[in-house]
């Protein structure tokens, strides 16, 4: 399958890192940096995994999408407040059937895709894996987790088939949800309990639950979060958000958050597709979302 994934960082790098390794996949990262894709194709594309070095150079790297033309399948992966320029930047690489995957953070994500190829090539999904930038051309893999992905009306097709197979084939652990959009709020409750307060602490994930103050702030967040879920009428996939959140900082205890490795490399932060996005949707409809609403002006501050 020719594959594109439109944004170089540490997540696209792994996931076209992963497909390059399948011989029948013809990979293209595509991304501004020109010092990162340049280290791709000199030196192959090399990623740390499990403390080994591992150069993967059958990926390409291109700055110009017009260099990897139309591609069957383009994985979306630019930070949220860049998904609409980028989709449109590199229209090259989109035809009339080629499927567009976004595996973003955040909220708003699925719709600015559409706005730009059409209703009908776009297909979601979640991906709790975890990888860090170190440089120019290498990164580390920093955390295995599933990809789950599926159709936005929930019907099994043979497209969403087709891509949970390529996936799969790459030694990247796939499911198909019929619920797709309500994994994508599951993410985002997440993030909106972890993201926010990692990167104004500087606390690692697991660190936020060391602190009883900090603690009852993501309590809040989330809760708020749910509670304009409900309101839409999304099906979460668990019952009790505060406790999965919590269960996630656990899990993934020594990650620093990518809101935190945003803040600390004085980058824009997707702090508007988060916890802004909460307080969006809450105000559209009418519950009053003042924790969210802190955090959000909190990093606004923190990013000038």
């Amino acid at each position: 399958m020719k594959i594109a994934i439109v944004g170089a960082g540490a997540m696209g790098c792994l996931y076209g890192a992963k497909l390059s390794a399948v011989p029948t996949n013809e990979v293209y990262l595509i991304d501004v940096w020109k010092e990162h894709i340049e280290s791709i194709n000199e030196n192959g594309l090399v990623m740390e995994e499990n403390g080994e070095l591992i150069p993967y150079r059958a990926v390409k790297g291109v700055l110009d999408a017009n260099q990897a033309g139309i591609c069957d399948l383009v994985i979306v992966f630019v930070k949220s407040t860049l998904t609409s320029a980028a989709v449109k930047t590199n229209k090259a690489v989109f035809g009339p059937d080629t499927i567009a995957l976004t595996l973003q953070n955040g909220l708003g994500n699925i719709d600015l895709i559409r706005a730009e190829i059409g209703d009908n090539n776009v297909i979601a999904g979640t991906t709790a894996h975890g990888a860090t930038m170190l440089g120019p051309g290498k990164i580390r893999h920093a955390g295995k987790g599933k990809t789950i992905i599926g159709e936005l009306n929930g019907n099994q097709t043979d497209r969403i088939e087709r891509v949970a197979e390529v996936l799969r084939t790459a030694d990247l652990e796939t499911d198909i949800s019929n619920n797709v959009l309500g994994l994508v709020w599951d993410k985002l409750l997440i993030n909106v309990g972890i993201n926010a307060l990692t990167g104004i602490t500087k606390l690692k994930n697991g660190e936020l639950l060391d602190h009883p103050e900090i603690e009852e702030l993501l309590e809040a967040a989330v809760s708020e979060a749910h509670a304009v879920a409900k309101v839409k009428g999304i099906t979460l996939s668990y019952d009790d958000p505060i406790s999965h959140t919590k269960a996630v900082c656990a899990a993934t205890a020594a990650n620093k958050s990518s809101m935190l490795q945003d803040v600390l490399n004085h980058k824009q932060t997707e702090i508007e597709m988060i916890n802004g996005a909460i307080v969006q949707e809450g105000a559209k409809a009418g519950i009053a979302t003042p924790v969210n609403l802190v955090l959000t002006n909190l990093i606004k501050y923190i990013q000038k």
